[in-house]
């Protein structure tokens, strides 16, 4: 058995993603995951509402982080700048829990109840983020706009580095956002 709540999280997490790869997500228990991370099936349920959170318990941290980061930005930084930089220490936590991002991402693709999920919570996540970039004094408008950008293309450069592991998530960040802005240059012409 696990010691720590932590550790039985971490388990937990491994063993459903397992099962889900070898048998898919609709043909996987909590009971089976349970017993896979070697726990209870009322431990599973202590850490995770369903079988789906599995996927995204980190949503709620992954929030907290980026609006703080936004929070945090020093003052007359422009919004994408800010986002950029709330962005990049979100990548540092991806980076760290590679191993479980990149199946997690494949068994999401190939399950739409899953796909719907991460649908939601990305909308969830820009909401948030628009609504830090409104604290910070930018009009609604551009901080929606702002939010729903910067986070298409924070996504893009997570796929991306998922596709080409060989340089830095933070790397392909760069690049997206100077991407990103010669994109908006060439549309001002």
């Amino acid at each position: 058995m696990p010691r720590s709540g932590e550790e039985a999280r971490r388990r937990l997490q491994q063993a459903a993603l397992d099962l889900y790869r070898e048998r898919g997500f609709d043909r996987t228990t909590t009971a089976e995951i349970a017993a896979r991370a070697g726990v209870t099936e009322r431990t599973f349920f202590r850490h995770f509402p369903d079988k789906r959170e599995v996927l995204f318990g980190g949503e709620a941290d992954l929030r907290a982080a980026l609006t703080q980061a936004v929070a945090d930005a020093p003052d007359g930084l422009p919004p994408l700048d800010v986002l950029l930089r709330a962005f990049r220490g979100a990548a540092r936590i991806l980076e760290e829990n590679r191993p479980f991002s990149e199946p997690r991402l494949a068994v999401i693709a190939a399950t739409p109840a899953l796909r719907e999920r991460e649908l939601a919570k990305h909308a969830s996540l820009t909401a948030a983020l628009g609504e830090a970039l409104r604290q910070r004094g930018v009009d609604a408008r551009r901080a929606d706009l702002a939010a729903q950008t910067g986070w298409a293309t924070f996504q893009h450069a997570a796929e991306v580095w998922i596709e080409d592991p060989s340089r830095s998530l933070d790397t392909h960040l760069s690049e997206a956002f100077a991407d990103l802005r010669a994109l908006s240059a060439e549309a001002g012409r």
